[in-house]
């Protein structure tokens, strides 16, 4: 039998069997939609909050209006939330170079960071101005053979220079479970306990409104991320943002402007409603994402091909990672996506490398705001075991369509 939504029969059995986890998205998005509505009708928000900017900023009440919903959206003291952020790796760098100073140690305490924070920790480059050449140390608590938190390693590592916990929430280019809010909160609490000056730093990126909570309602001092990821409900041109502890916000301010400037300057430049529409939206983008990540768990385990995480895991990022074994059949995946996106579908994705990271890529990102992956997009690193990671979803419409057009070009997997 078929479907309504498809012929296909692979998928005319995937999606009866997704329904009562749709039916469970749906009502986290009712939830975060409900907290964003509510934020913005406390800061009274109005069309006078969509006005532009220019030069200094000076009195911007709408950059205002906007960093204080954000704030009380995310649980935090404040928020800094600005064009001005061009990518989550700069809000995350501007974080990092705010809080730390010489002789302080920054603790990665889930293994190693993403690739585009290599650099900035001096990992793969100095000289460049990295943490490293600024005296800063780094360390890192590996994972466990299985992808988790070592519980009984974390208390031992902290000692009396470490001054930053740094945990990236979702999976990045690892093989592993993303962080759950439990998690993390598990993570921050016996950091605290051991050191209640560690300042806790969550990698946000990938997690917005993934849960009913962020990690700064869970005793995080610092969250950051893109606003061309989830938070921007993808309308929003770029940015990012910073929020958790006002003390420390204003010193990741002062990175990105100055210090005696931090957070009193920078200009909207017409910004403002896109960033308000696209929190509004955000929600329900984050929806349609975790909805297209469990229907490709579902149809490429049906193929057998790992995937991470599994239909029957929980989900804390919009990331759904399959595991291809093989550089041409990760290709072949990217370029096909090209062709089924709306913009650029003329384009054929080829390996190259891109700025920030250790590994060619390919990608796939016909979107409409550039490298936004809010939206109908994938890529993966050309190394092994050869993963691709989607990581949103306008609509998981658009993927069912995908799907139906990509299957008949896929084999189970040759490996099992």
């Amino acid at each position: 039998m078929t479907h309504p939504l498809t012929n296909h029969p692979l998928l005319s059995t995937i999606i009866p069997e997704l329904t009562q986890d749709f039916q469970r998205i749906d009502g986290l998005v009712k939830s975060n939609l409900v907290r964003v509505i509510q934020a913005m009708s406390v800061h009274r928000v109005g069309v006078h909050h969509f006005q532009a900017t220019t030069g200094y900023g000076h009195g911007d009440q709408g950059r205002e209006v906007l960093e204080q919903v954000f704030a009380q959206v995310m649980g935090a003291e404040m928020a800094l939330v600005r064009p001005q952020f061009f990518s989550g790796t700069h809000a995350i760098a501007c974080t990092l170079y705010g809080v730390l100073r010489p002789g302080d140690e920054l603790l990665s305490v889930a293994g190693a960071p993403y690739d585009t924070l290599e650099p900035v920790l001096g990992m793969r480059e100095s000289g460049g101005g990295s943490l490293q050449d600024f005296g800063i140390t780094y360390r890192q608590l590996d994972l466990t053979p299985d992808g988790g938190i070592d519980w009984a390693k974390l208390p031992q590592v902290i000692n009396s220079k470490t001054r930053v916990a740094f945990i990236q929430r979702s999976c990045g280019y690892s093989w592993r479970p993303s962080l759950t809010i439990a998690e993390l909160a598990k993570v921050i609490h016996r950091v605290k306990c051991v050191n209640p000056q560690v300042i806790c730093v969550v990698d946000n990126c990938y997690g917005e409104f993934a849960e009913v909570q962020e990690p700064t309602m869970v005793g995080a001092d610092l969250i950051a991320g893109s606003l061309i990821k989830n938070p921007g409900g993808t309308i929003a041109p770029c940015g990012g943002y910073v929020a958790g502890k006002k003390a420390y916000v204003k010193l990741a301010a002062n990175r990105l402007n100055a210090p005696g400037i931090g957070v009193e300057a920078g200009a909207s430049l017409g910004f403002n409603r896109l960033f308000f529409q696209g929190l509004f939206l955000a929600p329900q983008m984050v929806g349609e994402a975790l909805k297209s990540g469990l229907l490709l768990a579902a149809t490429f385990s049906k193929l057998d091909y790992p995937v991470q995480p599994n239909v029957n895991a929980p989900r804390t990022d919009t990331i759904q990672a399959i595991q291809f074994g093989d550089p041409e059949r990760l290709t072949r995946f990217c370029r096909a996506l090209q062709r089924l996106s709306p913009v650029g579908s003329y384009l054929d994705p080829v390996p190259a490398p891109m700025p920030g990271y250790e590994s060619q890529l390919v990608m796939a990102g016909g979107t409409f705001i550039d490298g936004s992956t809010s939206e109908f997009s994938a890529d993966g690193p050309l190394r092994p075991p050869y993963i691709v990671f989607c990581q949103g979803g306008t609509t998981w419409l658009h993927w069912l369509w995908a799907l139906e057009q990509l299957l008949p070009e896929l084999e189970p997997n040759p490996h099992t």
